[in-house]
């Protein structure tokens, strides 16, 4: 009796034991089967995933491989182009993409990248695929003499014998050399240097008879007192007035002009011209022009001297533009960067004194004969000066305007009456 209840005790113990691993066993292969279809899931996964990667490798390099060859012959650098070009007949530099109906000179410049090969066709529509940036934005019908764009290029033979193959003879590509990955041809600029070149009659008194312009001949003391008036510019100084949409308090309208001068005159087709030269840091829109109109202005009797200071001030000051026919961007300068880079052995100064014979002669050949005969039969400077006296430099730019709408409206009606 007593030796029959232990081994109840043990035998009910041994399937409680086995109920417990039993249902550990299943646990476990619970546990195992999961980790097994886990693992088959990853299994047939990465497959899948390394065959969509595959995919996009190939797709990729199906997309580059339409320029691989062109890639692999001719790497893509970065160079930076010196261009001449006479700007009669182009809407400025700077290209509007999408817009041809007003032509500029990029988009003649972009067409000729292309069909040299120097740019993928597909890029000329997007220049910023190219880091494409230009050093100065001309405006309508100005001309340049030393313009400087950087950009990526293929490097093909004779680059530009091909590239100036395709473009119009008023438009040159003069000099090409390689600058640094992060060369910005705009903000790597330290100065710009502008010419002027105009009929001296806009130096005459405003009694003289600009019907005999050709007779006009200047003298040496109005010749002087004309550098005296543009020496003023010289400096720092607030030029709110001097483009616009700029407020008095905007900091972007405090420019530095490092010299601003009106050289000896010279006779071109029976007429009188002398040429107006500054350099400053930087420009806005229309600046240099009204500089000089100012100046015209005071010069010719319609305003006085003080009116270039008072310009400065805080308040609207009615200042005429003379117009865009005369101004050349004469060169651009890189001293910063040439002090750095040029002497490192890799990379070339910046600095084109091997192509200054080319440069005269354009000159010579298209820019300054545009302006000599535009001037001489169409009155550019001429017709210009006759609208001084509508411009009030006593009042402020905003009865300015109204003196002048009435002083047009008394004209209209005088000549309705004729």
């Amino acid at each position: 009796m007593f030796k029959i209840r232990p081994l109840l005790n043990t035998f009910v113990n041994y399937r409680q034991t086995l109920r417990r691993n039993g249902c550990a066993v299943k646990f476990l292969s619970t546990m195992s089967d999961e980790s097994t279809d886990q693992q088959t899931e990853k299994l047939l996964k990465r497959p899948n995933e390394e065959n969509e990667e595959s995919e996009r490798v190939n797709k990729k390099v199906k997309t580059d491989g339409e320029n691989t060859d062109d890639d692999k012959k001719y790497p893509k650098k970065k160079v930076v182009l010196l261009l001449t070009y006479s700007g009669k007949g182009y809407y400025g530099m700077q290209r509007n993409t999408g817009n041809s109906k007003f032509k500029t000179i990029e988009d003649d410049l972009v067409t000729a990248l292309v069909k040299s090969g120097c740019i993928p066709e597909d890029h000329g529509d997007d220049m910023k695929k190219m880091s494409f940036q230009r050093c100065a934005r001309t405006d309508k019908g100005v001309s340049a003499a030393g313009q400087v764009v950087s950009l990526k290029l293929r490097l093909v033979e004779n680059i530009k014998e091909r590239i100036n193959e395709h473009l119009p003879p008023q438009i040159r590509v003069l000099g090409l050399k390689r600058v640094t990955q992060g060369f910005n041809s705009k903000n790597s600029c330290d100065a710009r240097t502008y010419c002027y070149m105009l009929p001296t009659v806009a130096f005459s008194s405003k009694d003289y008879n600009t019907g005999n312009s050709a007779a006009f001949r200047l003298d040496p003391e109005t010749l002087k007192r004309v550098n005296c008036l543009f020496a003023f510019y010289k400096g720092t100084h607030n030029f709110h007035n001097f483009t616009s949409q700029k407020a008095p308090n905007d900091p972007s309208a405090r420019r530095y002009i490092i010299e601003m001068s009106c050289g000896e005159p010279f006779i071109r087709s029976d007429n009188e011209f002398a040429v107006i030269t500054v350099r400053g840091q930087s420009f806005m829109l229309h600046q240099i022009r009204k500089m000089i109109g100012l100046v015209i202005a005071v010069i010719k009797g319609y305003a006085k001297e003080e009116i270039i200071e008072r310009s400065w001030g805080q308040e609207k000051v009615d200042v005429p533009k003379a117009p865009g026919l005369g101004l050349v961007l004469e060169r651009v300068h890189f001293d910063r960067y040439n002090k750095r880079f040029g002497g490192d052995g890799l990379h070339e100064r910046l600095e084109w004194d091997h192509e200054e014979e080319a440069i005269k002669a354009f000159k010579e050949a298209h820019i300054y004969p545009t302006i000599v005969e535009t001037e001489c039969q169409e009155g550019s400077l001429v017709n210009w000066m006759s609208t001084l006296p509508i411009h009030d430099f006593e009042a402020s730019a905003a009865e300015a305007r109204d003196n002048k709408s009435q002083k047009q409206e008394n004209a209209d009606e005088g000549n309705n009456s004729d």
